[in-house]
C-alpha cells in the first residue's frame, strides 16, 4: 500500500529485455534509506518488487501483463520516475490510500499555467470515468492528487509548485502517457451496492 506521496524522483539508468519482461535499473537515494530485498516501491504508480540493489541503484523486473497495462514499456534510459516506498503504520496518510496497480493509462490533454499553480487535463479510459467525483482523489503516474472537474472521458487536476517541482508531472507535455489509478474505495462500494441494484439499472449502469 502507498499514500501517492511521492518521495523521491529516481533516474532509469538501464532497460534489459528479459523477452517476456524487463529489468529496470534505478538510481535513487531515499527511498533506499530502509529498503531491502523483496520489498515494495512504486514507480510512477505501479508497485515493483525490489530485485537487487548494488550501491545507489536497485532494479526490479516488470512482467509483460504491467507492461501491457501501464506506460513503463515506454521508458527509456535518463528518463525521471516517480519513486514512493510502501507505506508503514507510523508513516502519516498524506495522500490516499493507493495500491500501486494501475487501473488504466491516460494522456495529457492540455496545461493551463497561472501564477500559482497550473491546471491539467487528463484524458482517460471511459469505464473509469463512474469513479471519479468533483473532489474526489485520482492517482496520476503515482501523485495523489484531488480532481477538480471529473468528466465522461478525461478529468482536471491543478498542480501546486511543490508537485510542478518533486514530480514529472511538472514536465509532462500534451501527448505524454501517464498511469492513472482510481480510489480503491469507491470500486469496492460498487461492488457492494451492485447486489442491491435493481437488475435493469444494473444492465445500465454496466454500459
Amino acid at each position: 500500500m502507498f499514500t501517492g506521496i511521492v518521495e523521491e524522483l529516481g533516474t532509469v539508468t538501464a532497460i534489459d529485455d528479459l523477452s517476456d519482461a524487463i529489468r529496470l535499473s534505478i538510481t535513487a537515494d531515499v527511498v533506499l534509506g530502509d529498503t531491502g530485498l523483496g520489498d515494495s516501491i512504486a514507480v510512477n504508480g505501479c508497485c515493483l518488487t525490489v530485485v537487487s540493489i548494488e550501491d545507489s541503484t536497485w532494479t526490479a523486473d516488470v512482467m509483460k501483463e504491467s507492461l501491457d497495462k501501464t506506460s513503463l514499456g515506454t521508458l527509456t534510459s535518463g528518463d525521471r520516475v516517480n519513486l514512493e516506498r510502501a507505506v508503514t503504520a507510523q508513516k502519516r496518510l498524506g495522500g490516499h490510500i493507493v495500491q500501486g496497480h494501475v487501473d488504466g493509462v491516460g494522456e495529457v490533454l492540455r496545461r493551463e499555467p497561472s501564477e500559482h499553480w497550473e491546471v491539467v487535463e487528463v484524458s482517460m479510459p471511459p469505464a473509469l470515468a463512474r469513479y471519479l467525483v468533483d473532489k474526489g482523489s485520482i492517482t496520476v503516474d503515482g501523485v495523489s492528487l484531488t480532481v477538480v472537474e471529473a468528466g465522461p472521458t478525461s478529468f482536471t487536476i491543478s498542480l501546486i509548485p511543490e508537485t510542478l517541482a518533486r514530480t514529472t508531472l511538472g514536465h509532462r507535455q500534451p501527448g505524454d502517457r501517464v498511469n492513472l489509478e482510481v480510489d480503491i474505495l469507491a470500486k469496492h462500494v460498487e461492488r457492494l451496492l451492485a447486489a442491491h441494484l435493481p437488475s435493469s439499472q444494473q444492465k445500465e449502469h454496466d454500459a
